[in-house]
């Protein structure tokens, strides 16, 4: 244990902040740019397939390598692979084909799912070494750390689309990754020394699924919580605002911009208050796990009617509408709150599930599938869309999230 666990958990607080920042903004710049330059559903999508692909590959590793090396190894690698995507991804020539600049940016894409998951892996980690055992202070920490870190990436989000309308795509890039080196700098100069996370030095690579068949179940349940959000979170939802707000023009285009970005960075954020508070909603401050797990599976739940009850009004109205715009603003607006409440159970069981011996090994299989039913989603939010438009974007997320509840119900099995 390091000698002073507060301020190892501020700096890797921190340290997470200025990276999923610059995720959040990253991913807007990406989406709204490249569709702005008419990319299809399918084609957007496929910018953002290797990104996910790198998070599986990375966190089957990731555990191992911070096990390795040590946690604060694997973190300074995370920041300093981004700060690496960002400034490669500034060399994008608008010249290229958009078979090149789709090669291209998937690739840079796929670093920055390197790095996004070192980042992850290591922050989550540190927390199950540093908190505190008593009080519930285990989940109250990553509540903390869980939603502080969707508010700042919530923050990205509008922050990229308002650099994208204010500065264009190459300033912005460039902006972000002078910003990020300074925080790596920063965090490499003032972490304190004694961050937990190595193993012994004769333990050998293997053990990437969990011992543990709680933690395999909670990892399968995660899975389809992710594909769930992401399936009209990354491409659906927001190609089907922009057509609605844009007319085409110039000036059509950066106000479509600031509104959807607006839009998905009030969601994220509201998400990572809503994280944030889970420990209060989900009520009694030591209540045993075995509670904790009922709570998860009647959250799980609630969820999946949520997509469906969408779908339908989407299918019902036919065409784009203000009344179906604001019933589609309102309902996910509810899907993001209860989402939250089961991301940060979620969170907190994958944790005190984990055995401490081995916990950057299991916190990686999870933040592997978390990974998978992004690359699922992300597959599935162009795909469905281009495919059915609207509805059925809507009703695949449905389909998705009764699958999560599907897997948390075996949780109750011992």
């Amino acid at each position: 244990m390091t000698a002073n666990p507060l301020r190892a958990y501020a700096a890797v607080t921190a340290a997470y902040w200025a990276f999923m920042a610059t995720d959040g903004a990253l991913r807007m710049l990406v989406l709204l740019h490249f569709n702005s330059l008419g990319f299809t559903p399918i084609q957007l999508a496929w910018l953002f397939l290797l990104y996910e692909v790198a998070g599986i590959v990375t966190n089957l590793a990731a555990g191992w390598l911070a096990a390795r090396f040590g946690l604060a190894a694997t973190l300074y690698a995370g920041l300093a692979l981004q700060v690496s995507a960002l400034v490669a991804l500034a060399q994008l020539d608008p010249g290229w084909g958009v078979a090149a600049s789709v090669a291209f940016v998937m690739a840079v894409q796929g670093v920055s799912g390197v790095a996004k998951d070192l980042a992850k892996m290591s922050s989550k980690s540190a927390v199950k070494l540093l908190a505190p055992t008593e009080g519930g202070g285990l989940f109250r920490w990553v509540a903390r750390l869980t939603g502080s870190k969707n508010a700042v990436k919530g923050l990205g989000f509008f922050l990229g689309a308002a650099m994208l309308a204010l500065v264009g795509f190459k300033a912005a890039v460039w902006g972000m990754a002078a910003a990020l080196a300074l925080i790596l700098l920063a965090v490499v100069l003032f972490l304190p020394a004694g961050l937990p996370g190595r193993m012994k030095a004769d333990e050998a690579w293997g053990g990437w699924c969990s011992p543990d068949r709680q933690v395999n179940r909670l990892s399968l349940a995660r899975l389809f919580l992710f594909g769930a959000r992401d399936v009209w979170f990354v491409v659906g939802v927001p190609i089907y605002f922009q057509m609605v707000l844009s007319d085409g023009t110039p000036e059509g285009r950066r106000e479509a911009f600031f509104l959807i970005g607006g839009f998905l960075a009030l969601w994220i954020i509201a998400y990572g208050a809503v994280q944030a508070m889970a420990p209060h909603i989900l009520g009694g401050k030591d209540q045993p796990v075995a509670a904790t797990v009922a709570k998860a599976i009647r959250w799980s739940g609630l969820l999946a009617p949520i997509p469906f009850v969408l779908a339908a009004a989407a299918l019902w109205a036919g065409a784009p509408s203000p009344a179906l715009s604001l019933t589609l603003v309102a309902g996910l607006l509810l899907f993001g709150f209860v989402f939250a409440v089961n991301s940060s159970v979620h969170s907190y069981l994958i944790l005190a599930f984990g055995q401490a011996d081995r916990i950057t090994r299991d916190v990686g299989f999870y933040y592997m599938a978390n990974a998978a039913g992004r690359l699922i989603g992300t597959l599935l939010s162009g795909l469905s869309y281009q495919l059915g438009g609207l509805p059925l974007c809507l009703a695949t997320a449905g389909i998705m999230a009764t699958a999560s509840w599907l897997a948390a119900r075996r949780l109750r099995t011992p």
